[in-house]
């Protein structure tokens, strides 16, 4: 018996070293973030706001329609000169082309024809009055000489309107200028071109655009999510760092039979006239779902083990992996269904560094 309590004694010994031992591992391994970590985290207190949603609709850019203008020319003829190419800037007045043409020459002819004309009837009113002076005509005849007189000048005021309107010159030679400053944005004109006095299409297309129109094509099924005033972003294939940002000023209420889909147009700032007209451009639309969750940055949520998981921070001893359900992210922000509550303080940045810590 006595030999029994010998053995039994270190036994008990050796088992109360054992518990000590394995307290001390769980009091070594408790987790503990340290200034390091923390001077690494950012930090940011989940809240209750309203819920934005986005819609990506595509379309292009184009002119503003007030500040463009089409230029014709009035005759036809031989194209001899071609001074502006596409995408050039030019200046009111400034000329365009050169066209040879004879209905100049004609132009010239009526504006002789006329000047003629008011000579002779100036003559035939002074002869008038001075035949009504020597009792040789009547008063009536003075009258029907001063308004042919007037026909004479009308006329003449007529033709010189329309030299003064399309800047003809003496000759056969037509200028066709520019009516407004602007960006050469369509080009329908080569050397040596024959016109045709009725040629119905505009030889060129001139635009201002330090503003510029997004015109976006919405789905049937996104009609009813996009209202005028919705805030828009802007982005195109050429720029896609640079991101305008505008608002939809107008909803045109016709479905394209083509496409299926109706327009919305956004006007945006243009000041580096980087945007050219017909360029792709992608319309992110942001609206308000008239509903509140709770908002966290993007970068807190983790996706690991096909769920999603926030660190929510209490102290630098005390940091818990929370599952949380995203119902949706926009931007940078993600919108949380359930999983945390409005004033809880969660890891915004490097949280992935705490989780891997805690989880491995």
């Amino acid at each position: 018996m006595k030999y029994s309590i010998l053995f039994v004694l270190p036994a008990l010994f050796m088992l109360g070293s054992c518990n000590n031992d394995e307290k001390k591992v769980e009091t070594a391994t408790a987790f503990s973030m340290s200034d390091t970590m923390l001077s690494k985290c950012e930090f940011y207190t989940a809240s209750l706001k309203d819920v934005r949603n986005e819609l990506r609709l595509f379309g292009k850019i184009e002119p503003d329609n007030n500040k463009l203008a089409q230029v014709y020319s009035i005759v036809g003829g031989n194209v001899i000169k071609i001074n502006v190419e596409l995408g050039d800037y030019v200046s009111k007045g400034q000329v365009l082309a050169t066209v040879r043409s004879g209905e100049v020459a004609e132009f010239q002819k009526e504006q002789l024809d006329a000047r003629s004309d008011v000579a002779v009837e100036e003559k035939n009113l002074q002869v008038a009055k001075d035949m009504y002076a020597g009792k040789l005509a009547t008063e009536k005849d003075v009258l029907a000489a001063e308004r042919e007189l007037e026909k004479a000048k009308a006329e003449l005021a007529r033709i010189n309107e329309v030299y003064g309107i399309y800047n003809l010159q003496a000759g056969s030679v037509f200028n066709v200028t520019a009516p407004m400053s602007g960006f050469i944005v369509q080009k329908n004109i080569n050397q040596n071109e024959q016109l045709r006095a009725d040629k119905s299409d505009a030889l060129f297309s001139i635009a201002e655009i330090n503003e510029v129109w997004a015109m976006a094509n919405v789905n049937e099924s996104d009609i009813s999510k996009v209202q005028i005033d919705y805030d828009a972003e802007v982005t195109t294939l050429s720029f896609p760092d640079n991101k305008y940002l505008g608002k939809i000023d107008k909803i045109f209420n016709a479905i394209d039979p083509e496409t299926k889909a109706m327009k919305v147009r956004v006007r945006i700032p243009n000041n580096d006239l980087k945007l050219k007209p017909e360029m792709n451009a992608t319309v992110i639309v942001r609206y308000n779902e008239n509903r509140k969750l709770i908002a966290v940055p993007a970068s807190s949520v983790i996706f690991d083990k096909s769920k999603n998981w926030i660190m929510v921070f209490k102290d630098r001893n005390n940091v818990e992996t929370r599952k949380v359900h995203v119902y949706s992210q926009v931007g940078d922000i993600a919108y949380i269904r359930d999983g945390i509550n409005d004033g809880e303080k969660v890891i915004s940045k490097n949280g992935l560094l705490i989780y891997d810590a805690l989880n491995d």
